[in-house]
């Protein structure tokens, strides 16, 4: 990207540690190069000197995990505990971030919305009508940006006060952020390779593209998925000549014949997913040159607006180190914090606001244009984010792209990182779902918050915001709209990311006799943040009885020994062995459980959480599935129309 933002009216070389007239070569093993304009150390390049930058490779055997599998090692020289999961110097030594090949996940057969005698035709020759992608939180990270909550991982109060370790909380640290470009890159590769062994129809994102919406994080995702080069350093650029993560890297690019779509995430539009950013007064902190101090946010999350005074400096990454060093960050006061500490600001560190963010998606070279969002209804009002599409024309099938994150101006004083619809988006909703059941569509409503798979008190369950009733209120309760749901027989499914799990949850029809039809599904996608870090793909076919049975198959990116992104699995599996998160295993009685969508309290036996039956065990964090679903005798008609001779 040239400086052509409206709030880039900053010259690049000013407070940056190399200039715009600098050269440096990068090589990295034996990997292709091109060549390209002068190298800048912003967002982009703009020059017709040349220079060449490398690419990184992805693993020549590329697959799936009905293939194999990735499973962490379980044998450790010694025990590092979640508050040191920044020392990263100690992994090799100890034994963390190895894995093995595992065996093949097979794709279990789940009837629960058609019938448990249900028996495919034994002659099944199931016609494909819709083969995509989805990739979810990806959370781009600019990890020399002051504003930031990294100290918040290590700083554990929380947890040695007998409650929720903070120090779980890799979503404000994980060694993982260091190569946050990169692995997307991998992943989009692994796309690429993946389509010339059966195409697919197209790629969506389903939220977080950006940690902490901030200009540069999204420009870096974008321009990866455009094949640009990447300069995933910031400030100081500290290291960019000679640390594997700091270095510039020419991006693979999404296959231009694949079309990719866009929703938008919490991280997208509040600070760290959590805060608004004006109304929390952050809006400076992005450009500073002094390292945000907060107190306890973790520990105050109901109350996000009253952690004051600061209290700790959140600290940076150190890019000159090889193992992402953390740097400038404690208590405030303490011997070497008498005054706050300092970065080289960057001007392209800047927070967006919903409409920005948007926008943003329109300066790209991929198609289709805008991303979706040039399919917004215009008269909607600003910052509106909801759309539609049809994949294939000759397909009867609608994807309704859903914003169900929370408002800056909702006045909670929570997380924002609850589920939530205003009555516009409500309204847009339900009008989406019956203008489909009238043009005999089948439907999939892509958002980034799951439902019904949180309890109250977790910040991302359906939000209620009844104790502050002078304030907004959710424009539907979450059994309104898992009513309004089952209403409408056409719809398959509900995708979604947010909890960086790969869950799959049944939504029975009410009538599960007589309405099979009724019932839906919800596909959850992990993020590329954490463990197990994979992408989706789906293969919604049409059976030899029409049916439709939905193929859902979690694909690891084809990460190169000795690539960047290598390095990010590395971490990834180490973050997962220092930490234990069981969420991701469906093994976790503290947040994984079955939940009632009247109260949203978890339903108990003997006083004890009961796991949602409908959410199977993911032995190595990954799910494969073929999920079933009946047709309304309407549809059916329909699709023996269009497709006489199955």
């Amino acid at each position: 990207m040239a400086n052509d933002h409206p709030k880039q009216n900053i010259d690049s070389d000013q407070n940056s540690g190399v200039t715009r007239r600098e050269f440096i070569q990068y090589s990295v093993g034996t990997v292709a190069y091109v060549s390209l304009g002068l190298l800048t150390f912003g967002c982009g390049s703009d020059s017709d000197s040349r220079i060449e930058v490398a690419g990184y490779p992805i693993d020549s055997n590329v697959s799936t995990t009905l293939q194999k599998t990735v499973v962490p090692g379980n044998t450790f020289s010694a025990t590092i505990y979640p508050e040191g999961l920044k020392n990263v110097s100690s992994y090799d030594e100890y034994g963390y971030g190895q894995w093995t090949d595992g065996g093949p996940l097979a794709s279990e057969p789940r009837h629960d919305l058609i019938s448990d005698a249900y028996i495919s035709p034994p002659d099944n020759k199931p016609l494909n009508l819709l083969r995509f992608f989805a990739i979810t939180d990806i959370h781009i990270i600019d990890k020399e940006s002051p504003s930031q909550l990294i100290y918040m991982q290590q700083l554990n109060l929380h947890g040695k006060e007998g409650r929720p370790a903070e120090a779980s909380a890799t979503s404000v640290y994980s060694p993982t952020m260091l190569y946050t470009t990169h692995i997307l890159d991998a992943a989009v590769q692994t796309v690429n390779a993946l389509h010339q062994q059966n195409p697919i129809d197209f790629v969506i994102s389903l939220g977080d593209t950006c940690n902490s919406t901030q200009y540069n994080e999204l420009r870096w995702y974008i321009d990866v998925f455009d094949g640009k080069v990447i300069t995933p350093s910031s400030g100081a650029h500290a290291g960019a000549d000679s640390i594997d993560y700091q270095k510039p890297f020419k991006a693979a690019g999404l296959d231009p014949s694949i079309p990719w779509y866009q929703a938008i995430g919490n991280h997208d539009h509040f600070w760290l997913g959590s805060i608004p950013v004006e109304a929390g007064g952050l809006a400076n902190s992005y450009t500073s040159d002094e390292v945000v101090a907060m107190g306890d946010v973790l520990a105050n999350g109901n109350d996000i607006y009253s952690t004051a005074p600061p209290q700790f400096y959140m600290g940076v990454i150190d890019g000159s180190t090889p193992d992402g060093e953390t740097i400038k960050a404690g208590q405030v006061g303490d011997p070497g914090f008498t005054r706050p500490p300092k970065v080289v600001p960057d001007p392209d560190r800047f927070s967006l606001s919903r409409t920005e963010w948007k926008q943003e998606f329109f300066n790209t070279s991929t198609r289709p244009v805008g991303h979706g969002f040039n399919l917004v209804p215009s008269n909607q009002e600003e910052g509106f984010v909801c759309y539609s599409f049809v994949p294939k024309s000759a397909i009867p099938i609608k994807v309704i792209v859903l914003d169900d994150t929370q408002r800056e101006d909702d006045g909670s004083t929570e997380i924002h990182g609850h589920g939530f619809l205003d009555p516009a988006r409500w309204n847009w909703l339900k009008k989406e779902l019956a203008e489909g059941d009238a043009a005999e569509q089948l439907m999939i409503i892509a958002a980034h918050a799951p439902i019904s798979v949180q309890k109250n008190g977790t910040f991302m369950e359906w939000f209620d915001n009844g104790d502050n009733p002078t304030s907004m209120q959710n424009a539907v309760k979450l059994w309104e709209l898992i009513a309004e749901l089952n209403s409408h027989p056409n719809l398959l499914m509900w995708i979604a990311g947010h909890r960086h799990v790969n869950a799959v949850k049944a939504f029975v029809s009410p009538d599960p006799v007589n309405a099979p039809e009724q019932g839906f599904w919800q596909v959850e996608t992990s993020s590329l943040h954490d463990f197990p870090q994979q992408i989706r793909l789906f293969e919604v076919n049409l059976n030899s009885d029409y049916t439709i049975s939905i193929v859902v198959t979690n694909v690891d990116p084809a990460v190169k020994e000795g690539t960047p992104a290598w390095t990010s699995r590395k971490y990834a599996v180490a973050a997962q062995q220092i930490v234990k998160n069981q969420l991701i295993y469906q093994d976790d009685t503290t947040t994984n459980y079955l939940v009632d969508p009247i109260t949203q309290d978890p339903v108990l036996k003997n006083d004890i959480p009961i796991l949602d039956p409908s959410i199977h065990p993911m032995p190595t964090g990954s799910y494969n599935a073929e999920l079933f679903v009946q047709l309304s005798p309407a549809m059916k008609g329909k699709m023996q129309s269009l497709f006489p001779t199955l």
